[in-house]
């Protein structure tokens, strides 16, 4: 199939032209994203490929399906960026790549905790300028202390799997609990109100959803133990940014690290150094000693790209070849509920 593939940087061209010497469609690389914009860039094109920050509403899709184009493949696991309810209308199928290397963000999000505990990026900001001073970097033993994993599916799991490495208590929230997996792993379920209250460190690892958006506000921040550790590389938009910042301030969060901010569209991603940042949240959230961002990169392996790549190609073949979908996603899947509303 002739494949437009969107807001593409040298890794996924690398990525994609490997994997493709397997299935042989003929793809098309753009650096631009995929907006109502930019859609008739993918005239001539039976499949359209996006990423996160590739925006496909009413109109985006509208101009897509009258340009040709026949199928949305998306090469990430979430898919609120597409209105999913215009593309079930328009007779566009939607699938994507639900896992692609749970051990990436799992490894990512726990890495975020060591430094933020460690201090690592201040201690290395510090010998940079020749300061070998320790004050200021006192940190704590990981052993024994309470994770909460919000959202137990394949990459809560693996986060669970690492930290109960460290000799950690692990608590799980899921609507959809894996008991089994629990009792393997060594871990026990309970209710969002009591991992709040009693973690020490929350790593969120749930879809964004209407049930999701903002399940991390002011209301919820104000129900965790003090000076807890708040780890995020699901989707930007679960953490209520503005609040974070308050509670930030008071010092009720004990550090905040992030690999996704619910306003990062045309800024991750994105070279910036030589502009002034217009982003008055993030230029804030920067500002603190105990807040690490990175710029969505949680998924960034070698390992994963290439399974972005492998699953996404199969996806498309699959297609092509009138297979049944496997890993599409439709409309009702938004409105499933991932946490209570």
């Amino acid at each position: 199939m002739k494949i437009a593939m969107f807001d593409t940087r040298a890794y996924d061209r690398a990525a994609f032209e490997a994997a493709n010497a397997s299935f042989g469609h003929a793809i098309t690389f753009f650096d631009v994203r995929l907006t109502e914009d930019t859609a008739l860039l993918a005239r001539g094109h039976e499949c359209v490929c996006c990423f996160v920050a590739d925006r496909l509403g009413a109109s985006a899709l509208e101009t897509l399906h009258a340009a040709g184009v026949r199928l949305v493949a998306l090469r990430s696991a979430g898919y609120n960026n597409v209105d999913l309810v215009a593309a079930a209308r328009l007779g566009l199928p939607v699938v994507r790549v639900p896992e692609y290397s749970p051990h990436a963000v799992a490894e990512h999000a726990v890495g975020l905790v060591l430094a933020l505990n460690r201090k690592i990026h201040r201690a290395y900001a510090r010998v940079r300028e020749w300061n070998f001073s320790l004050e200021g970097l006192v940190g704590f033993d990981l052993y024994g202390k309470t994770i909460g994993i919000v959202g137990t599916g394949r990459i809560g799991l693996a986060a669970a799997r690492v930290f109960r490495g460290f000799g950690c208590r692990v608590l799980g929230f899921d609507l959809h609990p894996a008991p089994d997996a629990a009792n393997a792993i060594g871990f026990e379920y309970v209710s969002l109100p009591t991992l709040f209250a009693e973690s020490d460190v929350i790593s969120l690892h749930v879809p964004l959803t209407p049930a999701t958006y903002h399940m991390i506000d002011a209301a919820a921040l104000a129900t965790m133990k003090p000076g807890v550790f708040l780890i995020n590389t699901g989707r930007g938009a679960l953490i209520d940014s503005s609040a974070l910042i308050q509670a930030l301030k008071r010092g009720h969060i004990g550090a905040a690290g992030l690999d996704v901010y619910e306003e990062e569209e045309g800024i991750f991603f994105e070279d910036l150094s030589n502009r002034v940042l217009q982003d008055d949240v993030l230029a804030r959230l920067l500002t603190f000693p105990n807040v690490i961002i990175t710029a969505h990169q949680a998924f960034l392996t070698r390992e994963a790209l290439g399974n972005i790549a492998t699953t996404t190609l199969e996806n498309v073949s699959a297609f092509e070849r009138g297979q049944p979908l496997v890993n599409q996603v439709r409309a009702e899947d938004v409105l499933r509920p991932s946490v209570p509303a």
